[in-house]
């Protein structure tokens, strides 16, 4: 089972500030921007994040049915700001696997391993963007 809500809570009021921070430049890391789908408020979220096929991989640590994971889903694009690069991702798409993947560090994998994480959401780069304006 992911990790449980309480802790998502937990991140949310206090780690996400910090990691959020990070985030961009951290391998393994990223920060998503997506739109609510009832309110269409953009939010930023950091997440667990890798290269892969085209496209990114999304390790769903707090499960498939997270707001953010939803609000993708629902929009079928999203905005990644990684290793301080900026992509534009579309066509989301759910997967489910039972052993931990052999392309995430091994470290990673543990993890999942350990937190019995099996979600994921792949993402394909629509195109690249502008660095963000820090870094212009």
């Amino acid at each position: 089972m992911p990790l449980s809500k309480r802790i998502a809570r937990l991140n949310k009021v206090g780690l996400n500030r910090l990691t959020i921070k990070i985030a961009p430049w951290m391998p393994g890391f990223g920060v998503v921007t997506h739109r609510g789908r009832k309110s269409g408020t953009e939010y930023r979220i950091p997440v667990n994040v890798f290269r892969r096929h085209g496209g990114f991989l999304f390790c769903l640590t707090y499960g498939k049915d997270a707001d953010w994971v939803r609000n993708v889903r629902a929009a079928g694009e999203c905005v990644l700001l990684t290793r301080r690069r900026t992509y534009r991702l579309t066509n989301p798409q759910p997967e489910h696997h039972q052993e931990s993947l052999p392309e995430l560090p091994w470290f990673v994998r543990t993890v999942l391993r350990l937190t019995k994480v099996h979600d994921y959401l792949q993402l394909d780069i629509a195109t690249p963007t502008a660095p963000p304006d820090d870094e212009a």
